[in-house]
């Protein structure tokens, strides 16, 4: 099937014509997607279909598939007590003259919508029960075991990349090593969770990662309202205020205040103050 998208180029699928990839997703299903409810984001789509279930289409570069494959979704099914839709099948393919994977995951319909865009701006004011269920999943899923290593923003966390990223904000006399290393979501931010009933969806990303990194990535996705950043750190501050979830917000607040960080993003003082924070706490050990 010929394709339309640049060969070396960044694809963006939310300008990108994709009738072609729809196309494909329903004769491989055997499905028919309801375009009028086509979700498109940079690198992945989403539709319901015609029995009554969603699918997910992502589109990943030959460079961004490592060892473990890219079938989060897929072993996400055999985790227990978590709250996410129930998986049902799955197609993948490539063409010829694109360096590209495709891959559509069918799973259930979500209880409710996202809760917003990645970063919020307002508070969503969740009720208790739903910050419940989010530290009973997030429990969960450290407590399980995996052969997978998450891959946050399609990139495998390592020892080297988070001793980068958090060396900005640390002296060279305090060790950066990560000592536990637990299952996280790796992609928690609010445009992958539903409310008011809690649900945990894109699973891609998932696998091995220092504790606290769930718990931080929520935090920053979080600092654009104050409250709702405190909220987040009292309900996960037994992993944020362990060493390695100090670790983690440094690594959190090194990509938020990275050089290209847009000088209006409304989380950069919040970040510099807390990286501080945390930096001062990790020197005095």
């Amino acid at each position: 099937m010929p394709s339309s998208f640049p060969t070396n180029a960044v694809v963006d699928l939310r300008v990108e014509p994709v009738d072609a990839v729809l196309d494909e997703v329903e004769r491989s299903l055997q499905t028919r997607l309801d375009r009028h409810t086509l979700v498109c984001k940079r690198r992945s789509l989403g539709a319901r279909t015609d029995r009554d279930t969603w699918v997910r289409i992502e589109r990943r570069p030959f460079v961004r598939i490592g060892g473990q494959g890219w079938n989060g979704t897929e072993c996400a099914a055999l985790l227990e007590g978590i709250a996410k839709p129930v998986w049902h099948r799955a197609s993948t393919w490539s063409r010829p003259d694109e360096a590209a994977m495709w891959r559509a995951d069918e799973t259930d319909l979500l209880p409710g919508a996202p809760i917003g865009g990645s970063v919020l701006l307002a508070d969503p004011e969740l009720p208790d029960c739903w910050w419940q269920a989010l530290n009973a999943s997030l429990d969960a899923l450290a407590a399980q075991h995996t052969s997978r290593v998450a891959t946050p923003d399609t990139v495998t966390v390592t020892q080297n990349g988070v001793t980068d990223a958090v060396k900005r904000f640390l002296p060279g006399g305090v060790d950066p090593t990560v000592h536990q290393w637990r299952s996280a979501h790796a992609d928690l931010n609010w445009a992958n969770m539903t409310g008011p009933q809690f649900c945990l969806f894109d699973w891609e990303d998932w696998g091995i990662a220092p504790r606290g990194l769930d718990a931080a990535s929520l935090w920053g996705n979080s600092l654009a309202v104050p409250a709702l950043a405190d909220r987040v750190r009292h309900e996960r501050r037994h992993d944020l205020e362990s060493r390695d979830g100090r670790l983690m917000t440094l690594f959190v607040c090194a990509k938020i205040l990275a050089p290209d960080a847009h000088p209006e993003d409304p989380r950069l003082q919040p970040a510099r103050h807390m990286a501080t924070r945390v930096a001062d706490e990790l020197q005095r050990g």
